[in-house]
């Protein structure tokens, strides 16, 4: 999104983040159909949720997606990864919301701890994209973007959370369905906005850019293997917190090889976020605070577990181990 294509007056960026998304889950849906089969569970190719609840979770997936990568045109790189940390807070808010969830002061003053660690990242040093124009509402544009992101993907994940609390779900099937119905969200949306043969365009006039996009989509598609069964063996939050040793590598590598450096402010607020994260993950494996699963005081009723899938008369089935 930031690196130019081509060469002289023909070098240009690639603008249609729609168009990765897209790619990024055919990939996955192709490996989540290819892995079935080869394990012989052809059963799990049916869908075992109603086909909408796939929808729900692809259609903010999309929207959360989107939002990442358009962001990269107005905000920098270590920006938007820092930004990603913050998703703690919103998990947190939709788990409440949606899951009936209860979490200890020790996890709410984390996540404050979290979100003012990005806030001083933020006010004390340079956030614009090296592509973005000079101008302050460029940033604040980006940063509206993050927050886009950290809303849906919260979403995401802890809808992801009910879904396979409600039903006896694999990851591939879940796997499969999301990404087919992205896929499918995704081409409506490249056709009503007319950005898919502008894409196709810009791929025949830089054939190199193919090659980036199969190794984002692979990325991206291991990547999903590790998100879904760390979202469904340990939950929305652990997931938020495993990410940070990724995280800050990447804020590294892109200081060293793309040459985005940080303030003194900016390094305090990194250190304030991956040290309360890290804090986090050493205090839950000690037993000091929490447990993998979010916390929680109390576990909710059973018959609100599940919310709209309980309701819908659906077999309300505990968390299984995986066979």
């Amino acid at each position: 999104m930031t690196m130019p294509f081509g060469s002289g007056a023909a070098a240009e960026v690639f603008k249609y983040s729609l168009f990765l998304v897209l790619c990024n889950r055919l990939t996955t849906c192709a490996v989540a159909i290819v892995m079935l089969v080869h394990d012989g569970k052809y059963s799990e190719i049916y869908p075992v949720a109603p086909i909408w609840t796939y929808f729900a979770v692809s259609l903010s997936n999309v929207i959360a997606t989107t939002c990442q990568y358009e962001a990269l045109k107005y905000v920098s790189f270590p920006v938007q990864t820092l930004g990603k940390c913050a998703k703690m807070l919103p998990v947190m808010i939709w788990g409440i919301v949606m899951l009936r969830k209860k979490y200890k002061a020790a996890d709410w003053g984390l996540a404050l701890v979290i979100t003012s660690g990005c806030t001083v990242f933020l006010l004390t040093g340079d956030v614009k994209s090296k592509v973005s124009e000079s101008l302050w509402h460029s940033s604040v544009y980006g940063l509206a973007l993050m927050l886009g992101y950290l809303g849906f993907d919260g979403f995401t994940s802890t809808f992801q959370d009910k879904l396979f609390k409600g039903y006896n779900m694999t990851t591939y099937n879940q796997m499969l369905y999301t990404t087919l119905c992205s896929s499918i969200l995704s081409m409506l949306g490249l056709f009503t906005s007319g950005q898919l043969p502008l894409a196709f365009s810009f791929v025949n006039r830089h054939p190199d850019a193919l090659s980036s996009m199969m190794m984002l989509s692979l990325a991206a598609t291991v990547g999903a293997l590790f998100i879904s069964y760390t979202i469904k063996t340990f939950g929305a939050l652990v997931f938020a917190t495993i990410m940070t040793t990724r995280q800050f590598l990447s804020i590294l590598l892109s200081c060293i090889l793309f040459a985005h450096p940080l303030s003194g402010g900016q390094w305090l607020g990194s250190t304030m976020v991956f040290g309360a994260l890290y804090y986090q993950g050493f205090a839950k494996k000690d037993g000091k605070h929490g447990h993998g699963h979010g916390a929680k005081a109390e576990p909710p009723p059973k018959d609100t577990e599940s919310g709209e899938l309980v309701a819908q008369g659906e077999p309300l089935m505990a968390k299984q181990e995986e066979k």
